[in-house]
């Protein structure tokens, strides 16, 4: 990192999994000793690791601006997400509660103009899509887009995590998952913000149009899935 001026961070799988905020102030703090002068963090939207994370982010003495993003749009067409909507049936542990899913572009977007643009620094974006959707509502804009037959089920913390193992993903993955979302799907990201106008100067896009051009690419066709699932 020496020689480096400003530094996204982003933790895997998410900032809000058990373990992030000691890794990502580790990495902050060792930034700064190399000189880097500016930080921008992606954090989850109400999780209380990803404050953690945020709060490692500013005791490291650098220039900082927090990204805050929810359920990234994209999910829905990358990891086991996408074999759920080949398969039919998006069974998630999110009841009926509504979200602001955000486009990943447009965190991209944001988190750009944070690292190279000044006036950001000490600032929160709390980055959300254009209007609320219950995952039921997002997964029958697959279905109208795609032609396809596909639907939302709520399921249990307990049954999500079952079906994620036997589709192959670790126990503990799965467990962690479903914690997160018990933890955030309740209802706390259920608003909106002005953030991406704001900053970037244009409206946030619309899970439709995520729709409208995922189903282009044949990703949600069930011929797609290779053998065996992703």
């Amino acid at each position: 990192m020496r020689g480096t001026d400003a530094a996204y961070v982003a933790f895997y799988p998410d900032a809000a999994f058990p373990g992030a905020a000691r890794v990502v102030g580790s990495f902050a703090n060792l930034a700064v000793s190399c000189g880097v002068r500016r930080l921008v963090l992606l954090a989850d939207r109400g999780a209380e690791e990803a404050e953690r994370c945020e709060q490692a982010v500013r005791d490291s003495g650098a220039e900082w601006t927090v990204v805050r993003a929810g359920f990234i749009t994209q999910n829905f067409s990358e990891a086991f997400l996408v074999e759920l909507v080949r398969a039919g049936v998006v069974a998630l542990p999110a009841g009926e509660v509504t979200e602001p899913f955000t486009d990943a572009r447009d965190i991209a977007d944001v988190a750009l103009a944070a690292l190279t643009e000044n006036g950001h620094a000490g600032r929160i974006h709390d980055v959300t899509g254009p209007r609320l959707f219950t995952f039921a509502d997002a997964v029958g804009e697959i279905a109208r887009t795609t032609r396809g037959e596909v639907r939302y089920l709520p399921v249990t913390p307990e049954q999500f995590v079952s079906s994620l193992i036997g589709r192959g993903v670790s126990a503990e993955y799965a467990g962690q998952l479903a914690g997160l979302m018990v933890e955030v799907f309740d209802g706390r990201r259920s608003h909106v913000t002005d953030t991406v106008e704001r900053i970037l100067g244009r409206p946030p896009r619309d899970f439709a149009e995520y729709a409208h051009e995922t189903a282009a690419t044949g990703v949600w066709d069930a011929r797609a899935a290779p053998p065996g699932g992703v």
